[in-house]
């Protein structure tokens, strides 16, 4: 039976390019080991805080903004409390790029940049992702520079076809959520390091060693 490695792509900063760090996730799953249970106990978790079943952004869940406008900040905390448990379960790796905007004259310069970073990664890590037969990316394609980043390195290092592909189950849509976590958890440590946390990161994740000693130590255990 073929090895299939799924990558699963997110991204925080604007397409206006106002926003001052741009962070590119990549989270890699071997499709062999399955995450039902871990899904289903975190669901389980859901409903018995009487809390909704709703897909995990974080942007919105800490502002509460959208699906999560009428929650109070207790109960948005408990959420993102229970995601974070939900991801220590999880079999998956992760790497996340940071790169500080001003040092970038324009997107393609960006793009670039970006490319030549995830193939680096892909050649320091070549054996694990040469294991596979198969590897699928979903990314829903939201900014183009990151589409052209990933086609410029993916499947040039592993000289393979990669399919691209659209979030097709529920377990897709959760690990694509996980993305979204983990680059939300490496966006915090840059921000935090800078002074720049703000009143929103202290609290959900407390001063910077409470961040570093709980939230970021748990992402980290799964960086690759």
């Amino acid at each position: 039976m073929a090895k299939e490695l799924s990558i699963f792509v997110d991204e925080s900063g604007d397409r206006g390019g106002k926003a001052r760090y741009y962070l590119l996730t990549l989270v890699f799953h071997n499709q062999a080991d399955s995450i039902a249970e871990a899904v289903t106990g975190y669901e389980a978790k859901l409903a018995r805080a009487d809390l909704p079943n709703i897909p995990f952004h974080s942007e919105p869940l800490m502002n509460g903004h959208k699906d999560y406008e009428f929650l109070g900040i207790e109960q948005r905390k408990a959420m993102l409390a229970y995601f974070s448990s939900f991801v220590r379960k999880l079999p998956i790796s992760y790497i996340t790029f940071v790169y500080r905007r001003s040092q970038f004259e324009d997107p393609a310069r960006l793009m670039e940049r970006m490319g030549r970073d995830i193939s680096s990664a892909m050649v320091d890590h070549l054996d694990f992702f040469q294991s596979f037969d198969d590897v699928k990316v979903y990314y829903d394609n939201g900014q183009d520079i990151v589409k052209q980043a990933l086609d410029r390195s993916v499947g040039k290092v592993l000289s393979k076809g990669v399919v691209r592909r659209r979030k097709t189950s529920m377990t897709d849509y959760r690990l694509e959520q996980v993305a979204d976590y983990l680059c939300t958890i490496e966006l915090a440590l840059v921000k935090y390091e800078a002074k720049e946390d703000g009143e929103t990161y202290n609290k959900f994740f407390g001063g910077i060693g409470s961040f570093k000693r709980n939230w970021l130590k748990q992402a980290r255990s799964k960086r690759i």
